[in-house]
């Protein structure tokens, strides 16, 4: 859907920012290293300062502010306060406060980042376009009760100039104590790091939901992208978040790249983080075989609908697949209805199966016959 945006909606000092940073990262970052030639401590200032940063948005205001998902000891919010601010995309509680709002309303008009209304929209377009007047922060109230918070939203731009940009400055002139070393700093640590993290986290918000795979739900656009879980620290895993929000894991699997949950863990494990909220394995599981049952089904229906030349060979597969996935779903359901206690071998048994389903579906009929990876259409 094309989004017409009447010119005087533009927010000149958000728009003007995010054109002059990504500007500066793109040209003036080349002429700087022709000049000057590379040096190797204003890309460490890059890359420390990114993941600080890019850490304290996913642990911080993500999952800790935004989804209450663990609570943390005072200085671990502390910090990821200070540095999360240092990512110039606004206090926590107005970032919660979107954030909350995107998971109620996701893929529709109240949705901030709808992606229904393009992906230029989603990714950048919401922040530099104000459509709407400002809505109040009517969701945060939890957030209001926390003084460090209100701390943080009161000064968090001086909090962002002086730690994000001028302590990069600083170092860089440590190092090299003349105006190219700061200039290094500056640009490098600063500049080029701010536009690095903020379209990360854009690209959530975008990419997220346009390309990769939703094995736990279809209800909304969200896909799980491996790609960037390596660039977010784990946020990739967007569809599993969206199903089941409150997780402070978003790579579930023990194979998922997802270093924030690695990092909440071992703040439990020191006493720094408490009460990690987790959704069990035989409810993800259940999440997972009803989305293999209903692809299933769906592909199904289009080969029939199709009248297509399948041979009943592959149907009676299909249909094979359909009755293990629907007679270990009402198995598990059952269980879980009863709060009974299933063993893990036969988790494993019953996520085999799901997977090996998918695979051959995957195999039998590649590029998703049947639209079922579409966008939901809107209400």
């Amino acid at each position: 859907m094309s989004c017409r945006i009447p010119f005087r909606r533009v927010d000149w000092a958000t728009s003007s920012f995010l054109i002059l940073t990504a500007f500066a990262a793109v040209f003036a970052t080349p002429v700087y290293l022709w000049y000057f030639g590379f040096t190797w401590f204003p890309w460490v200032l890059f890359g420390v300062m990114f993941v600080l940063t890019g850490m304290s948005i996913t642990l911080g205001y993500h999952r800790l502010f935004s989804h209450l998902s663990f609570k943390a000891a005072w200085p671990i919010r502390m910090f990821t306060l200070i540095f999360g601010a240092c990512a110039f995309e606004n206090s926590v509680l107005a970032w919660a406060s979107d954030h909350r709002k995107h998971h109620k309303h996701v893929d529709h008009d109240d949705d901030p980042y709808d992606i229904s209304k393009g992906f230029f929209w989603a990714h950048i377009g919401w922040i530099m376009f104000k459509l709407h007047p400002e809505p109040p922060l009517d969701n945060v109230k939890d957030l209001e009760r926390d003084r460090l918070v209100m701390w943080q939203h009161r000064w968090w731009r001086w909090i962002a100039v002086i730690v994000g940009l001028a302590l990069p400055t600083a170092l860089g002139y440590w190092w090299d104590p003349t105006w190219r070393g700061a200039l290094g700093g500056l640009l490098i640590g600063g500049i080029c790091r701010v536009v690095a993290v903020q379209h990360c986290t854009f690209f959530i918000n975008s990419l997220c939901h346009t390309v990769g795979s939703r094995p736990y739900s279809t209800k909304c656009s969200a896909r799980d992208s491996f790609v960037m879980s390596l660039v977010t620290f784990g946020e990739g895993y967007h569809n599993y978040h969206h199903e089941f929000q409150h997780d402070y894991r978003n790579g579930v699997k023990p194979w998922n790249f997802d270093p924030t949950k690695w990092a909440i863990w071992l703040l439990a494990k020191f006493g720094l983080a408490t009460n990690l909220r987790r959704v069990p394995a035989e409810v993800v599981l259940k999440a997972e075989m009803a989305e293999a049952k209903r692809q299933g089904e769906s592909r199904l229906e289009a080969i029939r609908r199709q009248a297509s030349e399948t041979p009943q060979a592959v149907l009676d597969a299909i249909q094979r697949y359909l009755d293990t996935l629907s007679a270990n779903y009402r198995e598990l359901e059952e269980a879980v209805a009863r709060k009974s206690r299933v063993s893990k071998e036969t988790i494993a048994r019953w996520r085999q199966e799901t997977r090996e389903a998918l695979e051959f579906l995957a195999r039998t009929f590649p590029g998703n016959p049947g639209h079922l990876d579409d966008p939901p259409s809107r209400s």
